[in-house]
């Protein structure tokens, strides 16, 4: 027999293998919606992952803000302790020029050295930005004053500052102390007799 007239039932058979093959090579490609599925799923994975991206380089940045801001906030306001300690040894100087009452000699130099030591004390407060609240005759501001005695003063405008007991201080405009100060209250009107 030879090669080239295949008997019917051989070439059935050949015909039936080739078929199986096609079948099983069909059954491992995907199909077209499978595809379509797992491009999907490709492209979700794709955005998540990019939003994640976004995300951490937005954080990053606000953190390399905060700490620019708290390390900016640390050198404006590194001297507030020191600063608060120095001002109760100011505050003593001019209690001490204030108690120096006299026309000797020894009280002239005394308030003469007290008043060169508190010239310098300002002096070296403003090259740190420090500085001093004396609101006498100023609008009551709660933010920087502290108001220790509320009373009617004839001729001063309601709610305004007519006596400061100790000077307030801001650092950088921060406030360092308040001032503490008497304010002013609008006169009561006596009653009308009836």
């Amino acid at each position: 027999m030879s090669t080239d007239q295949e008997t019917p039932e051989i070439q059935d058979e050949i015909n039936i293998q080739d078929n199986s093959e096609h079948t099983e090579l069909l059954e491992l490609e995907p199909t077209v919606e499978e595809l379509q599925k797992a491009l999907d799923a490709a492209e979700q994975k794709a955005q998540d992952n990019w939003d994640k991206a976004v995300r951490a380089m937005a954080e990053m940045e606000n953190l390399k803000r905060r700490t620019q801001k708290d390390l900016e906030d640390a050198h404006k306001f590194a001297l507030t302790n020191f600063a608060k300690e120095m001002l109760s040894v100011l505050d003593s100087l001019v209690l001490g020029l204030q108690a120096a009452t006299g026309d000797s000699e020894e009280v002239q130099k005394f308030r003469e050295g007290s008043e060169l030591t508190i010239k310098q004390f300002e002096a070296a407060f403003a090259r740190f930005k420090i500085e001093t609240l004396d609101p006498v005759g100023q609008a009551f501001n709660a933010d920087h004053h502290q108001a220790v005695m509320v009373q009617e003063v004839e001729g001063a405008e309601p709610n305004s500052v007519v006596t400061v007991f100790q000077k307030g201080y801001l650092l950088n405009g921060r406030l360092l102390r308040p001032a503490m100060v008497v304010v002013a209250k609008a006169a009561e009107k006596p009653l009308a007799d009836n």
